[in-house]
């Protein structure tokens, strides 16, 4: 993307309460039209930046700057983002087009003016037939698409979304998900979005910035993120993946070969960082390996199943190595390819795809 097309850009912000460090200089930039997330267990910092973007935290250290303007000494009604928060907030006595407009209003149009872009925000989120119904006649899902017309009436350069989907049961989830996708699209405004949902982040996301304990851990693409992880904590947050400790051996020619428990070798991809002699651990997704009953040309490690795990979709089952850990493979609930189930206590063979193993910058 083109670097003159930053929305926000964030350099070194940090946030202290006290003696307490809540975002320990945070640099990153998010582009004009982009759908970017924030994502991080609870506590990680997250939300305290997207509150800091919002003008709801002063920032301690650093700077914040909107399409190359300085924002963080304006006050949050005078920012050009609008927030979508978790509780709806929206006003009870007051039919849905009245809740729509009466930001509009407060910001001196005229009350004709707003009620007509009221109508076109519940036609762009689909609820133009419920204008005249109140927030407690419409269902959860009903009532977070209002609060999403409210805040992109007054068509602000930057949405913030603080988990707005949290509430809802999982179908409506899936389904808003792609509705967000869609109206970030339809609408061309800067969306930045908090959650703790990895499966959400990986299905709406242009680029996702995840975060612990205060710090910035990787930014990247949804696919960089999941497929390349740069540490143990973003491996193991995003998606399942066999976390195994191994001692690397050999480094020749861009592949690092590399041992584990009970004698077993891996080879994979050299990472910048990790040489020779190195304890790191490596990642294996389960959906990237596979079972067999004779050893294959890719790697091949020796064991034994312990069980199968049904969950809809896919079947986990859990190999037990010789002398080594356990691992995880994901076979799809799929009869295509023949793909054969191996009972317990069958002696088989954990291969992997070209490119599975991945280290890690622990």
């Amino acid at each position: 993307m083109n670097q003159d097309n930053i929305a926000i850009n964030v350099q070194r912000a940090v946030k202290r309460y006290g003696t307490f460090t809540a975002l320990k200089e945070i640099s990153l930039s998010i582009y004009d039209n982009e759908f970017f997330t924030l994502l991080g267990p609870s506590g990680c910092g997250k939300t305290t930046l997207l509150r800091m973007i919002a003008g709801f935290e002063d920032v301690t250290e650093g700077a914040i700057q909107l399409f190359g303007q300085e924002i963080e000494t304006l006050p949050p009604n005078k920012r050009p983002v609008n927030t979508v928060f978790q509780n709806y907030a929206l006003f009870p006595h007051m039919s849905i087009l009245d809740n729509v407009a009466f930001g509009l209003e407060m910001l001196g149009r005229s009350k004709s003016e707003a009620r007509a872009k009221a109508g076109e925000m519940l036609e762009l989120v689909q609820l133009s037939q419920f204008a005249k119904r109140k927030p407690s006649q419409l269902s959860g899902g009903q009532q977070q698409r209002v609060a999403l017309a409210r805040a992109l009436a007054p068509q602000p350069k930057v949405l913030l979304l603080d988990e707005p989907l949290s509430a809802l049961d999982l179908k409506l989830r899936k389904a808003m998900q792609i509705e967000l996708k869609h109206l970030q699209r339809e609408t061309g405004i800067t969306f930045i979005f908090v959650t703790h949902d990895q499966e959400e982040a990986l299905t709406m996301s242009d680029r996702i910035a995840v975060m612990s304990a205060g710090e910035l851990q990787q930014l990247g693409s949804p696919r960089d993120i999941y497929e390349a992880p740069r540490n143990m904590f973003v491996a193991d947050f995003i998606g399942e993946t066999n976390l195994l400790e191994v001692s690397v051996d050999d480094i020749q020619n861009g592949r690092a070969t590399c041992h584990l428990g009970g004698g077993h070798e891996l080879t994979c991809n050299e990472v910048q960082g990790i040489g020779v002699g190195a304890k790191v651990h490596m990642s294996l997704r389960p959906e990237r390996l596979f079972i067999s009953e004779a050893a294959k040309e890719t790697a091949s490690l020796r064991g034994k199943v312990v069980e199968n795990i049904f969950v809809g979709t896919d079947i986990s089952t859990i190999v037990d190595l010789a002398d080594g850990p356990n691992f995880i493979v994901r076979t799809s609930n799929s009869d295509r390819g023949n793909k054969r189930i191996f009972e317990p206590g069958s002696d088989v063979f954990v291969n992997m795809e070209l490119g599975a193993a991945r280290l890690l910058v622990d």
